[in-house]
């Protein structure tokens, strides 16, 4: 048990370390000042695609339509949807002629994927130098696109990548969403998404480079040039976690990118629901990993024994009155765990009141990693939006 521990608060001590790092480093976009387009302002395509998305689709092309920026396009495309986001778009259409373009999507092809398939589609309809890829269950602020386009050609940038603020509703999405934001911000080092180590011999850099690729596909943008010469999505069209690919992909091409925290800027409400959550994390958990059996076997093992052992042992080794050391490194261990889960909500301004409940979260995604074991064994494709992937 104590080798067990050791291994907990090693780990947590690494980890919190990044975490602390990060949390000077994975900064929001900066205001832009008055007239700082006056002169220039390159387009921007600002590219939505949309499949059964009723609930949402109206707010996110509601906030895209009203960017303050001089020069830019909404397309919004309509992936075979068979609730009520064609009436939707149609009404907005009509609203908006002059800012906004609804595109019918063509039949998908047997080796794509369809988020993949769809954004295609989007980058060939559209023409401005920027194209703007966001998901349709967000919304921007009016100053994203001008915050944006200013970070790009102050950091020298072919690739942004922005971090939406996550609104949760239901308990499920307050106790397991957080989870994602920390494990990226636990695991990886920004600074290094930008440029890559500089203690790592420069012989090496170009192969782990791409290591340090990461993004999130609810909000990405490229300067057209760079993502046409990478080859687009039509690079990741089979790929299930598109986004990661096309970080990999860029940095592979020699191109510069960044990531960015999304307040006040971008907003996202992921999933309304706990089978939604579920069927939504099911198809991408294994995917984030690149398939990799034993890595993702290892990371599972790592998060119950930080996070999960010391939640169940601690009554019990005061019960059977173990020896001090091993209660005070369960202590230890249970503290430090939930310290960076405090830390976490706090910066995100998500409830303390589920801090506490931080093993529970750390238990549902064992339980879903067992579920997404038995698929990727059993050759189970997972449904999502009404379409095997």
């Amino acid at each position: 048990m104590l080798i067990l521990f050791y291994i907990a608060l090693g780990y947590l001590a690494i980890t919190t370390a990044i975490l602390l790092r990060n949390r000077r480093d994975f900064k929001p976009l900066e205001p832009v000042p008055p007239g700082y387009f006056a002169r220039q302002s390159p387009g921007v395509s600002i590219c939505i695609p949309a499949r059964n998305e009723e609930v949402s689709i109206e707010r996110c092309v509601r906030s895209a339509v009203s960017q303050q920026y001089p020069d830019y396009h909404v397309y919004v495309l309509d992936d075979s949807s068979t609730d009520g986001t064609p009436d939707i778009l149609a009404t907005l259409e009509d609203q908006f002629p002059k800012k906004l373009t609804v595109l019918p999507g063509r039949p998908k092809p047997d080796d794509w994927l369809g988020k993949p398939w769809a954004c295609h589609q989007l980058a060939e309809a559209s023409r401005e130098e920027i194209l703007l890829f966001i998901d349709a269950d967000t919304w921007l602020e009016p100053a994203a696109v001008a915050k944006t386009v200013r970070a790009m050609g102050q950091d020298i940038l072919d690739f942004i990548t922005l971090w939406p603020s996550q609104q949760l509703g239901s308990f499920w999405e307050k106790t397991v969403i957080p989870l994602i934001y920390m494990a990226l911000l636990t695991l990886l080092p920004v600074r290094y998404v930008r440029r890559p180590p500089k203690w790592i011999p420069p012989f090496l850099r170009k192969y782990v480079d791409p290591l340090f690729a990461a993004a999130c596909g609810q909000f990405m943008a490229f300067k057209r040039r760079s993502y046409e010469r990478v080859g687009g999505h039509q690079s990741v069209k089979d790929m299930i976690v598109e986004d990661v690919g096309l970080a990999r992909t860029i940095k592979q091409a020699g191109y510069t990118m960044n990531m960015y925290h999304g307040r006040d800027v971008v907003t996202c409400r992921m999933y309304r629901s706990h089978s939604e959550l579920w069927q939504g994390l099911r198809k991408n958990f294994l995917a984030g990993f690149g398939y990799n059996l034993p890595v993702f076997v290892v990371m599972g093992l790592l998060q119950g024994v930080a996070y999960v052992l010391p939640f169940l042992a601690l009554p019990l080794l005061f019960f059977w009155e173990e020896p001090p050391i091993l209660q005070g490194f369960c202590t230890a261990v249970l503290l430090l765990a939930l310290t960076q889960r405090f830390i976490v909500n706090r910066w995100f301004n998500w409830s303390m009141f589920y801090v506490p409940l931080h093993p529970l979260g750390v238990g549902w995604f064992q339980v879903l990693a067992i579920q997404v074991l038995k698929d990727y064994m059993m050759k189970n494709s997972p449904t999502w939006k009404e379409r095997k992937l």
